[in-house]
């Protein structure tokens, strides 16, 4: 490391201290990162490809187009859109009411927000069985009127809103925020309603925020794990999204077909990556001009 004596005016004669790494420094530090990611990120990637495709084409095509896996696939996706639509209403209306109000009990909506990045998703799921289920608060009624919810979809549909809840609205929260009230108390002055206000002025200067909080929800709903297993109860064929489907054949030593199951994901995984790149990328644009 090396320091650069910079001088000011005479009237007060001192030295500021600027320090600038060494090329080597720098050299090694990147080295570190590169090998960082590349063992804990790349190749397990590149792995999971490998072990998919090693017995060949027929066999992955054969693992992801049984009727189990595609039963899966068609579950998480159901699971996601519901879950996707349900919190994006909630992002834009948490966001909007905490940004742009001041309301009583604001702090524990903030909160109540960022419970499921603080509880276990196991947690989470027990919760649910435990209101839901059979023997649960609400399980007599729920038994009474023939409504499964555990070991059912709409279970693990709960499940996946709940792991979900946090992404969008704390995507738009400090978005809405950095940009102030100015515009949309200029719009109601000048004759729009809220309805207007929203489509016309909010949605507009959020779009890109709420694009990536999306992104970022619908790869968490198609890859959780935690809450949906408790929830399921590992039906085959009928409450297994992609994530179980993938324990319940590498349980059964069945890797070729659990490794061409998890390529699926990980190929979620890349594509989620992608546009979040090209969003950051947008957004950078924009705030350059």
């Amino acid at each position: 490391m090396t320091t650069i004596p910079l001088l000011q005016a005479s009237s007060a004669p001192h030295k500021i201290l600027v320090t600038q790494e060494s090329p080597w420094a720098r050299w090694i530090l990147t080295l570190l990162a590169l090998s960082f990611l590349s063992l804990f990120l790349l190749l397990p990637l590149v792995a999971v490809f490998f072990e998919a495709l090693k017995k060949g084409w027929d066999v992955y095509i054969a693992a992801i187009t049984e009727p189990d896996a595609l039963a899966a696939i068609q579950l998480t996706l159901t699971a996601a859109a519901i879950a996707i639509p349900l919190n994006l209403a909630f992002g834009i209306a948490a966001a909007w009411a905490i940004a742009k109000f001041e309301f009583r009990g604001k702090s524990i909506l903030i909160s109540l927000i960022d419970l499921p990045f603080s509880v276990s998703p196991v947690v989470a799921g027990l919760i649910y069985v435990l209101i839901f289920g059979l023997q649960g608060w609400m399980g007599p009624w729920l038994r009474e009127h023939d409504i499964s919810i555990i070991f059912a979809v709409p279970g693990i549909v709960l499940a996946t809103i709940f792991v979900t809840v946090p992404f969008i609205a704390r995507e738009l929260i400090p978005l809405m925020q950095a940009q102030g009230t100015e515009e949309e108390e200029a719009a109601i002055i000048l004759g729009a309603n809220g309805w207007q206000t929203l489509w016309y002025i909010t949605l507009p200067n959020i779009k890109w925020g709420l694009l990536y909080g999306t992104i970022l929800c619908n790869a968490r709903a198609m890859g959780e794990f935690g809450a949906v297993s408790v929830v399921s109860g590992h039906i085959r064929g009928l409450t297994n999204t992609l994530s179980l489907h993938v324990e319940i054949l590498y349980n059964e030593y069945n890797s070729a077909a659990a490794f061409a199951v998890a390529s699926l994901l990980a190929l979620l995984a890349l594509i989620t990556l992608a546009l979040k790149t090209f969003i950051e990328s947008r957004v950078a644009q924009k705030t350059s001009r």
